[in-house]
């Protein structure tokens, strides 16, 4: 979403994760995605530095503004190194079988929770405009909801699943939503 925003041209890949292809693994020993390839053979490899990448070079609807708040990067940190392990408990419970999915949503709530109270005074979670930090937490905060989306739908956070469906509604996520095939290296990359 952020290249997007930033309307800066990438050729996109889509790799299959069970089928990794040569050029990827040669790019990024780590062999997660994302991964960016700048034109200088700069290797970007985390989510959040491609986001800054991006909004660098064009951030017309001032997105890192309200990155400069003091908890704009707590939040982005909470999430990755604590909501994303309660995130993963919830979603794949048979692979965390010591305790029931109910105790690892529980666990995940308590930061919906802590951004259900930020909604309930802003319409985002910096401020009253979109930031980097609503950017960065929708993706997780859309997973979560969707292991079981009744239950969220039905949960005591209004503010929250005004500010996910605001999203969800996006012409920018809606722009990004695209299945592609994934990219062999005989073929063409696409223009994104």
């Amino acid at each position: 979403m952020a290249i997007r925003q930033s309307r800066v041209p990438v050729l996109l890949r889509e790799v299959s994760l069970k089928n990794k292809p040569q050029a990827m693994l040669d790019a990024s020993p780590k062999a997660t995605v994302p991964v960016l390839i700048c034109n200088d053979d700069t290797v970007i490899a985390e989510s959040l530095d491609i986001m800054h990448w991006a909004l660098q070079q064009n951030d017309s609807e001032q997105y890192l503004i309200s990155s400069t708040h003091s908890d704009a990067y707590k939040l982005i940190q909470y999430n990755d190194n604590i909501f994303k392990i309660h995130l993963d408990h919830y979603k794949y419970a048979d692979r965390s079988p010591e305790h029931p999915q109910v105790t690892y949503r529980k666990k995940g709530e308590e930061f919906l929770q802590q951004l259900e109270d930020r909604l309930a005074t802003t319409r985002y979670l910096i401020d009253d405009q979109p930031c980097i930090t609503d950017m960065a937490l929708f993706p997780f905060i859309r997973q979560f909801a969707y292991v079981d989306i009744h239950w969220f739908n039905q949960a005591p956070y209004p503010h929250l699943r005004a500010w996910l469906n605001n999203w969800l509604e996006s012409t920018l996520f809606q722009s990004v939503m695209h299945k592609y095939t994934p990219w062999k290296a005989e073929d063409k990359p696409i223009i994104f």
